[in-house]
């Protein structure tokens, strides 16, 4: 029962979407903008620096506060069930008919509360990524790669966790599957500074 709350609880936290809260303030939907996706990327292009930048920090601390919450009632696994529904709340968000965002800014949270030395590694791998490359995309799976390799060399993770990490690193591939043929074509849109 306390491992099912827990996974309540962290769905419910990971379906705020800021982005499109953010939005309805501006009175627009950014699922109907941009490339359609509530994340801090779209955010950026069709709302902003400033909502670019509230819309990544909170989509952080969703993953920050489910897991911690997790740990601290349900130890271990009760931060991985935290962990991983907290992510699905942020990409299928029930009252958004489950269209949300990527899962990467979330999953950044979860890996930071961890780890916090992964998470900075993760971090600064997908800036210069980003930096280097101009693809945001490119950028996102190259850091939650980064997070699998990095968390077995700075750390001795239990098998749950570095399952955990693999089903997060999967699942943000897989939400970027429409980034990966544009990048293998040449047409993906590029960041601009």
């Amino acid at each position: 029962m306390r491992y099912l709350l827990i996974a309540i609880f962290s769905y419910l936290v990971g379906s705020f979407s800021s982005s499109y809260f953010i939005g309805k303030r501006k009175n627009l939907d950014i699922r109907e903008h941009g490339s359609g996706n509530a994340g801090s990327t779209n955010a950026l292009r069709v709302l902003g620096k400033k909502s670019a930048i509230l819309t990544f920090v909170i989509d952080i601390s969703k993953g920050v506060i489910a897991v911690n919450v997790g740990r601290y009632f349900g130890g271990l696994y009760g931060s991985l069930i935290a962990s991983f529904f907290v992510v699905m709340g942020h990409n299928f968000p029930f009252y958004l008919k489950f269209k949300g965002g990527k899962g990467v800014a979330t999953s950044i949270g979860v890996i930071y509360s961890i780890d916090y030395r992964v998470g900075i590694l993760c971090t600064i791998v997908g800036i210069l990524t980003v930096v280097i490359s101009k693809y945001v995309s490119l950028g996102s799976m190259f850091a939650a790669i980064t997070a699998i390799i990095a968390i077995n060399i700075i750390s001795t993770p239990e098998p749950a966790t570095n399952f955990l990490i693999l089903v997060l690193i999967i699942f943000i591939i897989i939400r970027h599957k429409d980034n990966i043929k544009r990048l293998m074509a040449g047409n993906e849109n590029k960041f601009k500074f």
